[in-house]
């Protein structure tokens, strides 16, 4: 495997009452042997089309010239999506940049900017800074109808085509989009955009595998196959495991479930101590709501950033609501940075940091975390990380949608929709043509 997965301090017998009872991980985890009996037939006649991704990669060709091309020929590159479109993308180039997503790629690339949003005063600041010469495009919207992405891109093209001329713009913009009719694809096809497709059988939030994340994290200079290479590795491990206890997966979702219904469980923190993985607790946070969030069932994820948060967040953590499954994700870092010169560290209350390096004390603030969480009855989980890379990032993000579908399974709830969302994009759009008037201040 390319990470531990160290779960013990969620258990009642470790940590005591705040901890999840064997019998209620037993119970959980025998329900768990249908939901992964049901994923490897799912493998196995291709209608979960997530789980054929990390076996492929005849459909990375397709993204490797344009990668090239935009790597060759743009100094900035803005990808246009929101949510389930973005997310994954932005998780991945942080792999490449300095940890948020947005910034310098790999190897002398392309500046990668993920605009999600439609505040104005973002866009509008990000337009008067780039160098639209050297500016390529990015549109992803699964349903190609996605309100928020349209808009920005057409809010984009016309300062685009001033920069570039109406006659250089077809290289510069690239869909992404399901096949069949949508106001995005016939954009495309009327302006002679590349378009290529988006899998309709895998949801937005589920999409980072495909090129929806291959392609921008080939622009930024990283290694697609790698990653796939590592979600296959955790996928495989899961189908073959004789007992769902010897399934990550199958066991972080079976100690989510149990402790949601024996310990009143209703918050799920993920707290990386990495800055290169903060916007993977955010693509994590989209999956995990959006996911389980039906019928009254799942429990409310939080995306957290150690040791940031120690000093913001852990106060209510420790002595707040008993109310939350801990997941904290370290990287071996002991060892790693700048070291603090001794003489600098000559007051004696600071002598614990002198000859230390900087990964020495984000290795130490991890440790002491997780041990205080548990020794006060919370439960927690640990993933050790040896190292971060492409094929670690890929297991992990296989890791998280495989507990994600399983947990959704033991919940009786449908993973792969989100009936609850669609009421308020409804509305807008009503808002929007003025067919309402008055309504929420």
């Amino acid at each position: 495997m390319l990470y531990e997965h160290l779960s013990e301090t969620c258990l009642a017998a470790r940590i005591g009452e705040g901890g999840l009872s064997d019998e209620a991980l037993g119970r959980a985890l025998e329900a768990a042997g249908p939901s992964l009996a049901g994923l490897r037939a799912a493998r196995e006649d291709g209608s979960l089309p997530l789980l054929g991704l990390p076996g492929r990669t005849d459909d990375l060709e397709a993204c490797r010239p344009v990668a090239a091309a935009y790597r060759e020929r743009f100094s900035e590159v803005v990808v246009l999506g929101t949510g389930g479109s973005s997310l994954g993308g932005q998780a991945l180039a942080a792999l490449a940049s300095r940890g948020d997503g947005n910034g310098g790629a790999a190897a002398g690339g392309p500046r990668l900017h993920f605009l999600d949003n439609v505040d104005p005063q973002t866009f509008g600041a990000l337009l008067a800074g780039l160098d639209l010469a050297r500016t390529g495009v990015l549109a992803v919207s699964k349903s190609g109808g996605t309100a928020e992405t349209l808009a920005q891109l057409f809010a984009l093209l016309p300062a685009l085509e001033g920069a570039a001329g109406a006659g250089d713009l077809a290289g510069r913009v690239t869909a992404i989009t399901e096949p069949g009719p949508s106001p995005l694809r016939r954009l495309a096809e009327r302006r002679g955009f590349l378009c290529l497709d988006h899998d309709p059988g895998i949801g937005g939030r589920f999409s980072v595998l495909s090129n929806v994340g291959a392609l921008p994290a080939m622009i930024a200079g990283l290694d697609a196959v790698a990653l796939r290479a590592g979600a296959a590795a955790v996928l495989d491990h899961t189908m073959a495991a004789a007992d769902p206890a010897e399934a990550p997966p199958a066991l972080g979702a079976a100690l989510s479930v149990g402790l949601s219904g024996e310990r009143r469980i209703s918050q799920t923190v993920l707290m990386p101590y990495v800055d290169r993985l903060a916007v993977f607790a955010r693509w994590y946070r989209q999956l995990w709501a959006e996911s389980l969030g039906k019928d009254g069932m799942g429990t409310t994820p939080i995306a957290a950033l150690g040791a940031v948060d120690q000093h913001s967040q852990l106060q209510l953590y420790l002595a707040g609501p008993r109310d939350k499954m801990f997941t904290l994700i370290r990287l071996e870092t002991a060892g790693l940075g700048a070291r603090v010169d001794p003489v600098l560290a000559g007051d004696e209350s600071l002598s614990y940091l002198a000859g230390r390096t900087l990964g020495d004390l984000m290795d130490a603030m991890a440790r002491a975390t997780a041990e205080t969480l548990a020794r006060n009855g919370h439960p927690v989980r640990v993933i050790r990380l040896a190292r971060l890379d492409e094929e670690v990032l890929g297991a992990l993000f296989m890791h998280f949608m495989l507990e994600t579908i399983i947990a959704a399974d033991l919940l009786g709830v449908n993973a792969f929709d989100q009936p609850a969302v669609e009421e308020s994009k409804v509305l807008a759009r009503r808002y929007l043509a003025g067919e309402i008037q008055g309504g929420a201040p």
